[in-house]
């Protein structure tokens, strides 16, 4: 005879475990402490087995007997019901405990393409960024309020391009947790398009006549930290910003007076050569002392094994005043404009702006060649700096980095 509901709720324990019997291998086990729990008996492969349902009354007996049927149906498909639930639970357990720093860091490693420098780049904003919020919540924890607040906080720091490359890398992440079946959804993918572009140029050069002013609120800035000889060196050298940041020491040669920049470190994948000029070695000479016990020329001040953050060069010239005018990227159009008005052959300066050159074998005289006339225009771009600087009248600034 089947159970009933009157029956399953009047059945009481006793000094024994035992069992009433209801169809189809079901029944209900009633324990001596009381507790009563639905099982299925049923055999696989031969052998007699007992797989556990749930607990009574949390589960009716129509719930049991509709759970039954899944478990049937498995036993038909030669799956026992008790090892896979068992299954499912760990894979449930490790997905709800697998916190973010842990897929993000298997994301990293599963990009192999990338190449070092980028990877440091992701990683230390990962670290500057992410991991204080979100590195140790379980991934399925995670929600867009947070994410909202990561890049919020960043733009405050007026760091817009950082706020879109944080939100483009969590989304990455979470994709990556998705296509491994350990995320089921991405809550940054809604903020795509949330960080608008401010209202500064980013590359925006400085015009000649704002030049002295410029430089000499440069020189008169008393911040704290390795900001101001950054600046200066990349208005010395023309650099991209990311050539900066990620200056080293043993990419310097100060006796030939000549920074080889490796390839990696390149936005054209090609080792570029920065003739130095003797204003340009005074500067790494007068810094070495400071900085030199770490790998980078311009070591951050919270990660010392990491170069300057992105955002610092155009920090710095906000706080002399400068925001909105000019971008240190800025400053390769600067130097490029007033090179080519003094009379620069146009292959020399785009050679030394390391412009990507189309025509391979061209390209390969041109990383070895020109030294000569590279070098003597990066002197007369230093000296012709140091004239400006004397045109204006220096300005007083006192603001921390």
């Amino acid at each position: 005879m089947m159970l009933s509901d009157t029956k399953v709720r009047q059945a009481k324990p006793t000094d024994k475990v035992y069992r009433l019997a209801d169809a189809k291998g079901l029944c209900l086990e009633v324990r001596p402490s009381g507790q009563r729990f639905w099982r299925y008996r049923f055999r696989i492969e031969g052998k007699p087995s007992m797989f556990t349902i749930g607990e009574y009354p949390a589960i009716s007996l129509a719930e049991a007997r509709r759970l039954l049927e899944e478990a049937r149906a498995m036993v038909d498909k030669g799956i026992n019901p008790t090892t896979a639930k068992r299954v499912e639970k760990h894979a449930n357990l490790a997905a709800a405990g697998e916190t973010f720093e842990v897929l993000a860091a298997d994301w990293m490693t599963a990009n192999v393409q990338w190449s070092a420098a980028y990877r440091r780049r992701v990683a230390n904003a990962m670290k500057t960024d992410v991991y204080p919020t979100l590195g140790a919540l379980p991934v399925r924890d995670i929600k867009p309020p947070m994410i909202r607040n990561i890049l919020d906080g960043i733009v405050k720091r007026d760091a817009r391009t950082v706020a879109r490359n944080v939100r483009m890398w969590i989304s990455a992440v979470f994709n990556y947790g998705i296509a491994s079946s350990r995320a089921e959804s991405d809550p940054a993918q809604s903020f795509e398009g949330y960080i608008k572009a401010g209202a500064v140029q980013h590359h925006r050069p400085l015009a000649k006549a704002d030049l002295p002013k410029f430089l000499n609120a440069l020189e008169a800035y008393r911040g704290f930290g390795v900001a101001k000889p950054a600046a200066k060196l990349m208005l010395l050298t023309f650099v991209r910003t990311a050539e900066i940041r990620q200056a080293e020491w043993a990419d310097i040669d100060l006796v030939n007076a000549i920074w080889r920049i490796p390839a990696h470190k390149m936005k054209m994948r090609t080792e570029h050569l920065v003739p130095l000029s003797r204003q340009a070695i005074a500067l790494l000479l007068e810094l070495k002392p400071f900085t030199e016990m770490h790998a980078h020329v311009f070591p951050n001040i919270r990660r010392p094994n990491a170069g300057i953050g992105e955002s610092t060069i155009n920090r710095l010239i906000g706080l002399i005043g400068f925001k909105g005018i000019v971008s240190g990227h800025g400053f390769r159009s600067t130097a490029s404009t007033i090179l080519y008005e003094h009379g620069y052959p146009e292959h020399i300066i785009e050679r030394q702006l390391a412009h990507s050159e189309r025509n391979k074998v061209k390209a390969a005289y041109n990383h070895a060649g020109y030294m000569a006339e590279r070098k003597k225009m990066m002197q007369d771009w230093a000296d012709l700096l140091d004239e400006q600087k004397k045109m204006a009248t220096p300005s007083k600034s006192s603001s921390p980095l």
